[in-house]
């Protein structure tokens, strides 16, 4: 959620009024000045990357302590060559005077500058930093405090350096970190400081170490481009820009399209973004390709890459079922992001997003599951681009199983000036390129990021809150147009999908969001739009049957407790915020309205059941007990208009 934008407009005035007076050596904003600037960019800052120590680490000033620490060395495990995914464990040596201030950060590619930075700190003021030069120059991908080993601090592991007379006259302390590293094809080195993130002090640094093989193709994911079932699309990530393959079904072989896209594709303003600057990392080579002549809700196996990079393994997936047939199974979910599997600091963690994904993984695994939609605020990378690798390593067990569709969100499309209907900076400078590169879609071109699909029973309506969707725009007369050529003999269900919601009784709420209800609800309800799911706030709403914030159908509950939507005789849309699948929570507020009659504030995601007949909803959460899991539901359902009989799960 974003703060109002009228504080958001007002500190982007401050920066181009006070950028205007001239910036073009350090010493042209005096100190005074600069802290009164960056005091007003707070709000703006804290949007897109939050304030944490180590969130704005970059440009910090920067110290050698290398002299004053002469035995500290920096070892790692695989010192030779680093697979696509392990922990590696780094020792820190030669350490005189232990500190909980200690810290190892990995850096990527080993060539970064830690050093030294252009000699303009008004250019940098998007960091929200306002220290002296030489500062921090590249954003670390990940980083611990060296107190994270139980042993370091009390110095359980001495070693004598210096002996005088057979006594120890100097000695020193050690510890060990595990690090989770995954393939982002460009060498990693260690770096030790001390003095925390708000003083680094440089101590000392690892020999660089590379992976085994930085052209492995990688983080295969599937994705639908039509309605039959027949064709699906497998997008992948590799070192290599010569095209590879994909060998699947019964002997058959089609070659990749190869993309990428660079730093001058990144967005940015007079203040450097995150994806233009210090977050900067090379995406290497995006692979896709369609595997076609496949028959809809049945099984087949592929692999991917080439002789000369290697194949991945061998992958069982699932066709969707095609649009107009019976039964369909799907989850839908907002707001993921990534956890780390170790203790680092990242500067974007989203807590709930590890748990989830497993959870989901066990439907998949189950065979409960044909498609997967993810309704925008993908990975969060917002500008830091090696998060993207450890997004698609999270979501592959699942998205290189079955259709993974996706919506833009704000995280994914947002900056100043770019053409967003919101002018935040919360994609980081990315304004959709690495989603769109990453995540192709069946739209009708690029930066356009809206698509309709048909699976099973039901019609999905996929759109973009992000950009234009006002009366006349091109995305409404598409919208207008798609929902108005739904057949509902052939797809009785009719589901509508975007990221920022119309309605939620969170506190934060953008009163210019108002108005993509006002433009956009009347085709809802016109169009008889079953079910409207959005994600953007942290948790899970459910409304009653409602239109211009009026309840104008209630459910009843059966004797089970569920709540059954009789919609029989159409009155409006039930909406429903699912974006808690894994961003800190969200708290309601105590102020609730009367359409509002299911709120729950817990990590999960929403698990559909369509027949042509009924549409069978679970919210599905995760609670943790001593440990151990299990799921509570929260189920829904609704009978078609067009249909009399109930069959619930």
């Amino acid at each position: 959620m974003e703060s109002s934008n009228w504080v958001l407009k007002h500190a982007s005035i401050l920066l181009v009024f006070f950028l205007s007076l001239g910036c073009s050596t350090s010493e042209t904003l005096t100190r005074s000045l600069l802290d009164f600037v960056v005091t007003n960019t707070t709000v703006l800052h804290s949007n897109f990357t939050l304030v944490s120590e180590f969130r704005m680490i970059n440009r910090r000033i920067l110290k050698d302590c290398s002299a004053s620490n002469p035995f500290v060395k920096v070892n790692v495990t695989s010192n030779s060559s680093l697979s696509d995914d392990e922990f590696v464990t780094v020792t820190v040596t030669g350490v005189s005077n232990p500190s909980v201030s200690d810290w190892v950060a990995m850096i990527s590619p080993s060539t970064s500058d830690v050093k030294t930075c252009i000699l303009n700190e008004a250019f940098y003021l998007q960091t929200g930093d306002t220290a002296k030069l030489p500062l921090l120059c590249h954003y670390p991908v990940k980083a611990q405090y060296m107190k994270n080993d139980p042993n370091y601090l009390s110095c359980k592991k001495k070693e004598c350096k210096t002996f005088q007379n057979g006594k120890c006259a100097v000695s020193t302390c050690s510890g060990s970190l595990q690090f989770h590293v995954v393939n982002i094809r460009s060498d990693i080195e260690f770096v030790f400081f001390s003095g925390g993130f708000v003083e680094p002090c440089l101590v000392g640094r690892s020999t660089p170490v590379s992976f085994a093989n930085p052209k492995r193709p990688l983080y295969g994911h599937l994705s639908s481009i039509d309605s039959t079932g027949t064709s699906m699309r497998l997008t992948w990530v590799s070192g290599d820009k010569e095209p590879q393959q994909i060998q699947y079904g019964n002997g058959k072989t089609v070659a990749s399209a190869v993309t990428t896209f660079s730093q001058d594709d990144m967005c940015s303003s007079a203040l450097p973004s995150p994806a233009k600057d210090f977050g900067w990392h090379d995406p290497g080579y995006i692979h896709s390709a369609l595997m076609t002549g496949l028959k809809p809700s049945s099984t087949f196996s592929y692999r991917y890459g080439s002789g000369w990079v290697g194949w991945s393994e061998q992958i069982k997936f699932s066709t969707p079922p095609a649009g107009g047939s019976d039964e369909l199974r799907f989850i839908a979910f907002g707001d993921m992001g990534k956890t780390p599997l170790d203790a680092s600091e990242e500067h974007y963690i989203q807590p709930g997003a590890l748990s989830v994904i497993k959870a989901i993984a066990n439907d998949v695994n189950s065979n409960n599951v044909n498609s997967v939609f993810h309704i925008g605020d993908i990975s969060y990378a917002t500008g830091f681009l090696a998060e993207w690798d450890y997004f698609l390593h999270l979501i592959n067990p699942v998205a290189s199983r079955i259709s993974y569709m996706t919506a833009i969100g704000n995280h994914e499309r947002d900056y100043i000036d770019s053409g967003s209907v919101y002018v935040t900076p919360d994609s980081g400078g990315e304004c959709g390129v690495p989603y769109e590169t990453y995540f192709p879609m069946p739209t009708s071109a690029k930066d356009k990021p809206w698509y309709s699909i048909e699976q099973g029973s039901v019609h999905f309506t996929v759109i973009s809150t992000e950009h234009d969707w006002s009366e006349n725009s091109e995305q409404y007369e598409w919208v207008q147009k798609d929902m108005a050529s739904v057949n509902r003999q052939k797809t009785p269900w009719l589901i509508f999908m975007g990221h920022r919601p119309m309605y939620t009784t969170n506190h934060g709420f953008l009163p210019s969001e108002n108005k993509f209800m006002e433009a956009v609800e009347p085709l809802l309800l016109e169009n008889k739009v079953d079910l409207v799911l959005f994600g953007h706030v942290h948790n899970y709403e459910r409304t009653c049957s409602l239109f211009q914030n009026e309840c104008k159908a209630m459910p009843a509950k059966d004797k089970n407790g569920v709540d059954t939507y009789d919609g029989r005789n159409y009155s409006a849309p039930v909406h429903a915020v699912i974006g808690m699948a894994g961003f800190t929570l969200d708290k309601f507020s105590s102020n609730v309205k009367s359409w509002s009659l299911k709120r729950i504030s817990e990590f999960g995601y929403l698990r559909a059941h369509a027949t042509r007949n009924d549409l069978n909803l679970e919210k599905r959460t995760e609670k943790k007990k001593k440990q151990t899991s299990h799921l509570n539901n929260e189920q829904t359902t609704g009978q078609n208009q067009k249909k009399y009989n109930s069959n619930q799960l």
